[in-house]
């Protein structure tokens, strides 16, 4: 079955992750076992293992109310169980965005009171807390315990419209639009959030999923749309396909959907679930293929998106067949293609974006050690065709090659103080450029504006306290382009004159850009503001959804400069390592070399010994270069061309 290979690429791309992640380590091992290992590359390279060790491939499923999206997630994945594992019936299933994954630590469901959206304080915190979650065990080998429990995800309680206007769960004017009217108590979810563990294989091997419950959800947490959907690899957007397109569909569509994505269509497609629906007796076979491509053709015009990743499916057929064997029920479900999707497209997509990942992170190592590498088996080359050709029995021509050696070490000497002098400067100059957006300047002005924004009884002055905040960010990001522009001119110079004078390899130092946290600050404000203009948030408008709106805006814009302030650390400490190494060759080359005339100067009779003793010495210079290019092989950034030839 289809499902089968999905599951099969999925191992495959699992094993190619631990393949990666074990070249990393052997190239940690490399540099160690040649003593070119330093702190902050082994930071770097310990960071990016941790980070692909820990990866999931997280498919988002995003739908309005009875669209068969639990259906279709159950079908998908958790057929096996033969049951309905996720609550899937008519009317409303899962009342709270949900997230599957595999933890190590146990089996559980973890669920967040609804009533936590009255604090301060983010998805993301509240995850870190482990306590502030009711926490139910599940016994993996009772699919029955495991349905049971699981129905906890549509718990609902009713609360008066007070309070439920106070969780941003009730809206007077939609109530009327829907015929609701003179109701006391309201009926609202027990829970804001759930998280759930068990030993799925495919959740093993790294699949996380992210359910959905409706717009409502999505209109009233922004943390959802801001951040969880285009964190994903892939969202999923599910429709019925005999009511096609709504006026909810489109909303969700566009505010939220396209919205996490950007201009980026790309791991973006769309489920037109329930085909079963529009069998008609009398149409047959034709008619009933001419009506799902007529809808299919519908919605593509409607969502503008290429009908290509438009899949007619019914997720109920598919989990029928599935838990009886029935070949020719789940061909007629149309799941096949769907599932083809996702392991060609999301799951290369995904091994593109680590390898970027790697390449920008440890790429830059890779090839420093491969220059540095290449370079000592040249001089080492070089060294033993020029002793070929000296005529040691002349004692004036030893004399002279020795004094030109003490030569190069007095230069050397200079070298070192040299570097030890252009350090000195660059270390006042990266600590400006560090300082200039540290912790405390950022955690400042954000405490001032949540100070602000708590005494704000209105959403206009929250949305100046918000604009405030980021032209205070943008002015502090501004005042560090200078710094950066000047950190990054002195560090060219320091290569280039080691270059020059010196004669070092050139290296082009890795270059520390600032403009990339601008123009992610620059989107995190646009992203607040359409979320904040949407139709469904304009509806609302309640403090409750416009504070969590703005706490995720200062969550995603602290992330981002911190990430500005610990990579500028990082490239700070890690910028000059080339020429420190180069500096340390330099000075073995150089003593090898006089060590190497004295004892020809003392005994004529070893210099054939010594010529000898120069060819061994390359055999592990070239064992060093052939494992490094084997790790690279392995590593495939030999693709990137990181690897002279």
């Amino acid at each position: 079955m289809r499902n089968l290979e999905f599951k099969e690429q999925l191992h495959e791309y699992a094993q190619w992750r631990d393949q990666l992640v074990q070249s990393i380590e052997m190239y940690q091992e490399w540099r160690r076992r040649y003593k070119l290992s330093d702190p902050h590359s082994t930071d770097t390279i310990l960071n990016i293992s941790n980070s692909l060790q820990t990866d999931r491939v997280t498919l988002a499923f995003v739908a309005e109310f009875s669209r068969g999206k639990t259906e279709l997630i159950n079908s998908l994945f958790f057929a096996e169980t033969g049951v309905r594992l996720l609550p899937s019936s008519p009317g409303r299933t899962t009342m709270c965005p949900t997230e599957l994954f595999y933890d190590p630590d146990g089996s559980y469901i973890r669920l967040l009171n609804i009533e936590s959206r009255l604090e301060d304080i983010s998805l993301i915190e509240y995850k870190q807390k482990p306590n502030s979650w009711t926490h139910i065990d599940l016994d993996c080998n009772s699919p029955t315990q495991m349905q049971e429990a699981f129905s906890e995800l549509v718990a609902t309680k009713k609360v008066d419209k007070a309070a439920a206007d106070k969780l941003g769960l009730w809206n007077e004017r939609e109530a009327a639009e829907q015929g609701i009217l003179d109701q006391d108590q309201v009926e609202i979810p027990c829970w804001r959030h759930a998280l759930i563990s068990f030993p799925h294989p495919l959740l093993k091997e790294g699949l996380s999923i992210l359910d959905t419950p409706g717009l409502n959800a999505l209109g009233t947490e922004p943390e959802l749309t801001l951040s969880m959907l285009p964190s994903a690899q892939a969202i999923i957007f599910v429709l019925a396909a005999d009511t096609g397109v709504t006026k909810s569909d489109l909303e969700m569509w566009k505010n939220h959907v396209c919205h996490a994505r950007g201009q980026n269509k790309q791991g973006l497609a769309v489920v037109m679930n329930k085909i079963d629906a529009m069998w008609d007796d009398l149409a047959g076979e034709d008619g009933y293929e001419a009506s799902i491509q007529k809808q299919v053709k519908t919605s593509a015009s409607t969502l503008k998106l290429d009908k290509n990743v438009i899949f007619p499916v019914s997720a109920k057929q598919a989990l029928l067949a599935k838990v009886k064997s029935d070949a020719t029920l789940l061909e007629r479900s149309r799941l096949a293609t769907l599932e083809t999707y996702l392991s060609d497209s999301i799951l290369n997509q995904r091994r593109q974006i680590l390898m970027e990942a790697v390449h920008k992170d440890i790429g830059f190592l890779v090839s420093e050690s491969s220059n540095l590498t290449n370079a000592k088996l040249a001089n080492a080359k070089n060294q033993l065709e020029e002793f070929k050709k000296v005529d040691f029995d002349n004692q004036d021509m030893t004399g002279k090659l020795m004094a030109e050696t003490r030569d190069r070490q007095n230069a050397y000497m200079i070298n070192v103080e040299n570097f030890q002098a252009s350090r000195k400067v660059f270390s006042v100059q990266a600590k400006m450029l560090v300082t200039s957006f540290s912790k405390e300047k950022i955690n400042n002005i954000i405490k001032d504006t949540r100070q602000d924004m708590k005494k704000s009884l209105t959403t206009y002055g929250m949305k100046q306290n918000i604009r405030k905040l980021f032209d205070d960010l943008r002015d502090l990001l501004q005042d560090s382009v200078d710094i950066t522009n000047e950190t990054r001119r002195l560090v060219k110079a320091i290569h280039k004159k080691f270059h020059d004078e010196y004669g070092f390899k050139e290296i082009q130092p890795k270059i520390f850009s600032i403009k990339q946290y601008q123009v992610e600050l620059e989107q995190v404000f646009d992203e607040g503001e359409a979320f904040r203009n949407s139709a469904k948030t304009a509806m609302t408008e309640q403090s409750v959804v416009v504070n969590k709106l703005y706490t995720t805006l200062i969550a995603k814009a602290q992330n981002i400069l911190e990430q500005a302030h610990g990579d500028s650390i990082t490239w700070s400490n890690s910028v000059l390592t080339p020429l420190m190494h180069q500096i340390k060759d330099h000075k073995k080359q150089i003593e090898s070399r006089l060590k190497m005339l004295r004892k020809i100067s003392e005994s004529k009779g070893s210099v054939e010994g010594s010529i000898a003793h120069l060819k061994a010495e390359l055999d592990p210079l070239k064992k060093q270069q052939a494992e490094l290019s084997m790790i690279v092989k392995s590593m495939r950034l030999d693709e990137y061309s990181l690897i002279e030839s």
